[in-house]
């Protein structure tokens, strides 16, 4: 069964732990999971502000916001953006509770206890998915995490967590590391292997047509123009397929488009036979693009 088990606020700056969910599991590997939990809010500053780290049949997952942590461990089969909603309504409740002021100066450990009634009521709220009255809230977070997948905690950061890399300065520069990719295929060196050939043609065909505008004066610079563009596009295109990017699948159509759009213009000077070919790699690369998808991507979930 998929569920939320435990959650608790932390202060970022120290660890120090604001609010806890009572928690009346007994499991051991649901232990030694909130140790993983405990070792992580000690160390919330040196990682991106939303992740993951899977430990066996649990997830841990965690949020930061404004000098404050928002953790929790669920089920692994517990969907990622409840899980995420989840945190995000603990944020805001607690956001709007608490001033950063008093935040600021606790000095004791859970001196935000009372906090624990909210937690208790939202974990029920979560547990109960059919229940749920905020699929509006719930379509934000998956497209925001489609958008901004969770950052997928290593074995290395686990044992950097566990205290076997102490004083290790943060990899993590601004807000989010790059986020990786899925491993390359073989059909997607080909398609860029092609998408490059493609490229190279267009790149060639744009400097003979230079040579021949400065011989004849009546030559058409549209040419030009087109065969560089299909150009940039093929090479964009290898660009996408290689590095991760915001509306990645997006910017690949748009590319896709210009390559359609300049073989269209170019079709007095290559015969079908040509443009279908340029089309085609286009098109297979665009699939190649969309298919390699970033690690840690969340499923899809509809309540």
């Amino acid at each position: 069964m998929s569920m939320v088990l435990f959650a608790s606020v932390v202060r970022v700056g120290d660890g120090l732990p604001l609010s806890a969910s009572t928690d009346y599991e007994q499991d051991k590997e649901l232990q030694e999971t909130k140790k993983h939990l405990k070792g992580l809010s000690k160390k919330l500053s040196q990682f991106p502000d939303r992740c993951t780290l899977k430990t066996g049949p649990y997830n841990v997952n965690f949020t930061s916001s404004l000098g404050v942590g928002y953790l929790m461990v669920c089920t692994a089969n517990y969907p990622n953006v409840l899980a995420f909603c989840f945190l995000d309504e603990l944020q805001k409740e607690f956001i709007v509770t608490y001033d950063t002021k008093r935040i600021s100066s606790a000095v004791r450990p859970y001196s935000f206890i009372e906090f624990d009634t909210f937690i208790q009521k939202t974990k029920q709220r979560y547990n109960s998915p059919r229940s749920l009255s905020t699929k509006i809230n719930l379509a934000d977070m998956q497209t925001e995490i489609k958008l901004r997948p969770p950052y997928q905690l290593s074995p290395e950061d686990l044992r950097a967590i566990n205290g076997f890399s102490v004083h290790t300065p943060s990899k993590y520069k601004g807000i989010a590391p790059t986020q990786m990719l899925e491993p390359v295929t073989l059909s997607g060196i080909v398609s860029c292997v092609l998408s490059v050939l493609c490229g190279g043609l267009n790149l060639l065909r744009g400097v003979h047509a230079i040579e021949s505008i400065l011989q004849n004066d009546d030559e058409d610079f549209n040419y030009v123009i087109a065969f560089f563009l299909g150009t940039a596009a093929c090479l964009y295109q290898c660009y996408l397929f290689a590095y991760y990017s915001v509306w990645r699948n997006s910017k690949s159509f748009l590319a896709f488009a210009l390559i359609c759009l300049s073989n269209m213009y170019l079709y007095e000077l290559r015969n079908m036979w040509q443009i279908l070919f340029h089309v085609a790699v286009g098109a297979f690369m665009t699939l190649q693009i969309r298919l390699r998808q970033p690690l840690g991507k969340a499923p899809d979930y509809n309540v």
